[in-house]
């Protein structure tokens, strides 16, 4: 095999598919980067069993082959020549040599027919969104997955598509997220579980340009994206999502209108006084026009009122203060609303439209 690429255009392909080289594996052919120049096309491509990511490089294909290389060497190697051609040349024992300008290194490679290839989706109807869209929802959301492994449905997100919308949904116990945009056009009913450090990648890799599209494939046990010449598939959770509809309560005792510019800035300057170990809560009482919050905490106090319209009945209620910073950051709205039922009962922020609402957890205090 005898290829020539330009140093950016390895470099960008190699970042992309590092995102799926697992830190720990017992099988050393999943620590490669497998380069196919078989055909036509040069492809890198890396596996990890649970996220495969493909994606096509720019460069001249002088010899045909293919060959897998240790990912962190290699990576490392691109990442570190002048900024030129880089001609990358394998031998019949699969010595590779990776040449730019006055530097030559020569690593050991692997048979590419030893590699896994990632599971072939099939291609039938797909969904196309904006890739400026995807990655919003993904942001907008992600932040409420649960991070340990205790149950598995809490680490990945709901993808779910009905009446011509695409809802996605996270929970950790604690909170629920979720954002709704309507499609382009009518799709067939959907709802997959996908993991939560797949769509971090995705959203890694991501152009967020409006104009730019992402083809979304489902198939039986894996989803597939595709756009920009590059392609991930990773498997989906199994199982059955919680019932989050019987969650959603449009029943509430006291509305708040509030800036939230000044409500998260508010929130961020009570949580200079928590450590990482505190539980404390932010304690807030609306009342009147004025919302009250306060936190007390043995690094110290804070008191600061902020202007509000409000319509029921006051209330006193305590929260996480990093809960309430995660969903107000993923909002864009200059004013929002959030419903409160009692003080033991969750909080909802959301929309008239529905396109978010954020479910938030009160805490006890004393």
């Amino acid at each position: 095999m005898k290829i020539i690429c330009s140093k950016s255009d390895l470099l960008k392909s190699v970042n992309i598919v590092l995102k799926a080289v697992p830190s720990k594996t017992t099988m050393p052919i999943l620590e490669c980067i497998l380069i196919d120049a078989a055909a036509s096309q040069i492809k890198f491509t890396a596996n990890d069993m649970e996220l495969g990511i493909e994606t096509i490089v720019e460069g001249n294909i002088e010899e045909k082959g293919m060959v897998a290389l240790d990912a962190k060497i290699f990576s490392e190697i691109i990442r570190k020549l002048p900024d030129n051609s880089v001609t990358i040349q394998t031998d019949e024992a699969l010595h590779a040599t990776i040449t730019c300008e006055k530097s030559r290194f020569t690593i050991p490679g692997k048979s590419g027919e030893d590699f896994t290839y990632i599971p072939v989706v099939e291609r039938e109807e797909s969904l196309s969104i904006s890739q400026f869209t995807l990655k919003e929802m993904i942001r907008q959301t992600i932040f409420s997955i649960a991070v340990n492994e205790n149950n598995k449905l809490m680490t990945g997100e709901l993808f779910e598509i009905k009446d011509g919308f695409l809802r996605i949904v996270s929970l950790d116990g604690h909170r629920i997220s979720i954002r709704n945009v309507e499609l382009k056009k009518q799709y067939e009913d959907k709802k997959v579980i996908v993991p939560g450090k797949t769509l971090g990648e995705v959203s890694k890799i991501l152009s967020g340009e409006i104009d730019d599209q992402v083809s979304i494939y489902f198939g039986k046990n894996h989803i597939l994206f595709e756009f920009d010449k590059t392609m991930v598939v990773s498997r989906l959770i199994d199982g059955e999502y919680f019932k989050i509809d019987q969650m959603l309560s449009s029943d509430y005792e006291t509305m708040v209108m509030i800036n939230k510019k000044e409500f998260l800035n508010c929130i961020e300057r009570a949580a200079l006084f928590i450590r990482e170990s505190d539980k404390r809560p932010i304690i807030i009482n609306a009342s009147d026009n004025t919302m009250e919050l306060k936190i007390d905490t043995a690094m110290g106090s804070m008191n600061e009122q902020i202007d509000i319209e409000k319509e029921g009945k006051d209330i006193l209620i305590g929260f996480n203060p990093k809960f309430l910073i995660d969903a107000l950051k993923a909002i864009d709205d200059e004013t929002i609303h959030i419903y409160f039922v009692n003080p033991k009962a969750p909080c909802f922020i959301r929309d008239e439209e529905k396109r978010y609402t954020y479910l938030i957890l009160p805490v006890n205090f004393n």
